[in-house]
C-alpha cells in the first residue's frame, strides 16, 4: 500500500464527494477542478487497492469499502481538528481559537450579545465568526473549516450532531399606504399574489417562501434578491415590493424606514436555529465552552 499518497487534502475531499454523492459537488466544495478531483479518488482506490465508489449517471455511491474508509476519514477528520484547537491554545497567549459559521438570522439576531457576554467570560477565547447560507454552514463544519455552525432548521444537516441555539419567528414586513398594512395578522396566502423583496436563492429563508409558494401553487414574483435584512427592509420601504424576515431582525428598522410588520398565521413561520458539530464527544475545550456558553438559559 502506498500511503505516501494519502494526504489530508485528498482524505477532505473523499469525505466531500461521500455526503454529497457526487464528484463535481465534492470538487466544487474542495475548490478544486473537477479532473483533479476525480485523480485524488482514483489514487485513494490505487493506494488501498479497493474501489471505493460505484459511478453512475446521477453521481455515485460509497461501496462497502468506501463507507469504511468514511468511517476512518471522519476520525482522522475530527483528530486534526483537535490537534489544531490544542496547538493553537498555545498561540500567542490565547486559550484558544473557535471558528464559528453562522446564518444571516443567527448573526442579525442573537450572536452579538451572546459572543459578547462570552468574551467577558472568557477573554483568552477568540471567536472567528464567518456568515454563510446555512447550506454552506453545514458543509464548513463537515470539511473542517468550523468548529461550530448555527443553521435554520429544514437544512439538511448531513450526519452532523446538533442541538437548539434559538428560535424566531417570520413576519410580512410592508411599506406604510400598502394594502395589508392595516392588518394585525394575515395568512401567508393573502399575500403571496403581491411583488416580493427577497434574499438570495441559497438562504435557507428564501427556499422556505418558495417551498410554501409553491405547495399553493403560486410561485413568489421576486422583484429583487438581496444580501442582507437591511437591505430588505430598505427596498420594501422604497415600494419595490413587501418581505418575509425574522422579527427581531426588522424591528429596529420598523420606525426609521416607515414600514409595518404584519403577523403570519401561518405554522411554518416558527423557525429554529441549530448548533451544529461533527462530533459532540470530541470537542476541543473552547469549542465545549462556546457552545455551552450557546445554549445555556443565560445566554437567552
Amino acid at each position: 500500500m502506498n500511503l505516501h499518497r494519502i494526504d489530508l487534502v485528498s482524505l477532505s475531499l473523499f469525505n466531500l464527494v461521500a455526503r454529497t454523492g457526487s464528484i463535481s459537488q465534492g470538487a466544487e466544495l474542495a475548490m478544486l477542478a473537477v479532473g483533479a478531483a476525480s485523480k485524488r479518488i482514483s489514487d485513494l482506490e490505487t493506494a488501498f487497492g479497493v474501489v471505493l465508489l460505484e459511478r453512475h449517471s446521477r453521481g455515485v455511491k460509497l461501496t462497502s469499502a468506501g463507507q469504511a474508509l468514511q468511517r476512518h476519514v471522519q476520525r482522522i477528520l475530527g483528530d486534526v481538528d483537535q490537534m489544531n484547537a490544542d496547538l493553537s491554545d498555545h498561540a500567542k497567549g490565547l486559550m484558544g481559537v473557535v471558528r464559528l459559521w453562522a446564518n444571516t438570522s443567527a448573526i442579525t439576531q442573537f450572536l452579538p450579545q451572546d459572543l459578547a457576554a462570552f468574551a467577558q467570560l472568557q477573554p483568552g477565547i477568540r471567536i472567528e465568526l464567518n456568515e454563510a447560507d446555512s447550506h454552506e454552514v453545514v458543509m464548513a463544519v463537515l470539511d473542517g473549516r468550523a468548529d461550530v455552525g448555527i443553521f435554520a432548521d429544514r437544512t439538511p444537516t448531513l450526519g452532523l450532531q446538533t442541538q437548539r441555539y434559538r428560535h424566531d419567528r417570520l413576519v410580512l414586513v410592508v411599506p406604510h399606504g400598502h394594502h395589508l398594512a392595516r392588518r394585525k395578522k394575515v395568512a401567508f396566502t393573502e399575500a403571496v399574489d403581491f411583488d416580493f423583496v427577497s434574499l438570495t436563492q441559497a438562504t435557507s429563508l428564501a427556499q422556505r417562501l418558495s417551498l410554501e409558494s409553491g405547495q399553493l401553487g403560486r410561485p413568489l414574483r421576486i422583484r429583487i434578491h438581496v444580501r442582507s435584512f437591511d437591505a430588505m427592509c430598505q427596498m420594501v420601504a422604497a415600494g419595490l415590493g413587501i418581505a418575509v424576515l425574522p422579527s427581531a431582525a426588522a424591528q429596529p428598522l420598523v420606525k426609521a424606514l416607515g414600514l409595518r410588520l404584519i403577523e403570519l398565521s401561518d405554522d411554518w413561520v416558527a423557525r429554529e436555529l441549530l448548533l451544529g458539530v461533527r462530533d459532540l464527544s470530541a470537542l476541543a475545550r473552547p469549542v465545549r465552552g462556546l457552545l455551552d456558553h450557546l445554549v445555556s438559559p443565560d445566554a437567552r
